[in-house]
């Protein structure tokens, strides 16, 4: 499979940049996410590599080859839209086999790859249907089957998943990582969902405001986010954050701010005290609060508990604290009761702090 390699692209709309030195490596065999907010830009980057989108600066390279001029169909690649972008007078068979047929194939070679991909996305019973016919998921496996069946060694997902309902969500979310598994072929996928990236991605690239803000695996973004931006996109609930002073007393550096004083671990304070910052925002992940009535108190937060939302086996509480918000995850069985005060640990080395100017993870 090729490497894709993406160097200082850059696309603008007139006088307005929309994105920015974009520079990126996509190994072969590698699923790639790219997240962040409506407008960030993902869409477009996708649109770029597919060649539905002109680039205004820099180049892409799929194996050192420039592809910046070559036309969609010379590239190799696959695309599935978010709206499926099926011919409605097609059954799933001839909707599949259409590229195959423009290319002039062999019919038993079509009639034996459609075959394949049906199977390999659960359609071998519903090849003589139509897409009016179909369920909305249906019909979505039909738009990666039909990308599949033109063999390419890129496949590239545009939100595939958004017109979906939460639960068919995770269901095609299990499909498409078995899927990924089976073919072994360069992914690029755009989505908006955080819990689709961090499920699926081998990489993910956070992107806001026409900048790649952050990119790693799943495990390396959600434990050493590089901003608060990344820290508070990636994970559910959102991580917490509190305004806060750093200041060294008794040898040990403390995090000041309305309603809390915590101690710092050694390697956190380490940290803080090399970037010579003190105005910060602490960050704190709600699964990183543990309910606890005789936590020290400056290795504890004091929360007033405004909101309980029940999930399930487990609660989100919003809480305050001198007038910032404050999210906890409990278990639904603890008794809680509105305006009451609770007493939460924290593990001082899973805190996270960002200069509070930059918003740099420190």
């Amino acid at each position: 499979m090729p490497e894709i390699r993406l160097e200082n692209l850059v696309k603008s709309y007139g006088r307005v940049e929309v994105l920015h030195n974009i520079n990126l490596t996509m190994n072969p065999d590698e699923f790639t996410v790219l997240v962040g907010p409506s407008g960030c830009g993902k869409s477009t980057t996708l649109r770029m590599i597919a060649g539905l989108e002109t680039i205004s600066g820099g180049e892409i390279y799929i194996d050192d080859t420039p592809i910046k001029n070559l036309e969609p169909k010379d590239r190799n690649l696959a695309m599935v839209f978010q709206d499926y972008a099926l011919y409605p007078h097609m059954n799933v068979a001839e909707n599949m086999s259409f590229a195959l047929k423009l290319q002039k194939r062999p019919q038993s070679e079509i009639n034996k790859k459609v075959i394949e991909v049906a199977n390999i996305v659960g359609l071998a019973d519903f090849l003589t249907r139509k897409p009016g016919e179909l369920s909305g998921g249906q019909r979505q496996r039909v738009a990666m089957g039909r990308a599949l069946a033109k063999d390419s060694s890129i496949f590239l997902f545009d939100e595939p998943l958004s017109n979906l309902d939460a639960k068919l969500r995770g269901q095609m979310r299990a499909e498409l990582a078995l899927m990924s598994q089976r073919v072994q072929k360069n992914i690029i996928y755009v989505t908006h969902d955080q819990i689709e990236a961090m499920t699926l991605a081998d990489r993910i690239v956070v992107m806001h405001d026409g900048y790649i803000q952050q990119e790693g695996t799943p495990i390396e973004l959600f434990q050493r986010p590089a901003n608060k931006f990344v820290a508070g996109f990636l994970g559910m609930p959102p991580m917490n954050f509190l305004n806060a002073e750093l200041i060294e007393q008794d040898g040990k550096l403390h995090a000041f701010g309305d309603g809390f004083n915590l101690v710092l671990g050694s390697e956190l304070a380490q940290r803080a005290k090399a970037a010579q910052c003190k105005d910060v925002i602490l960050g704190i992940r709600p699964s990183d609060l543990d309910f606890n009535a005789n936590a020290k108190q400056n290795q504890s937060l004091e929360l007033n508990v405004i909101i309980s939302e029940y999930i399930g086996a487990q609660s989100a509480l919003i809480c305050d604290i001198g007038g910032q918000k404050v999210t906890v995850e409990l278990k639904s069985e603890t008794p809680i009761a509105l305006g009451e005060k609770l007493k939460f640990a924290i593990n001082s080395e899973k805190i996270h702090i960002f200069n509070r100017t930059t918003e740099i993870a420190i």
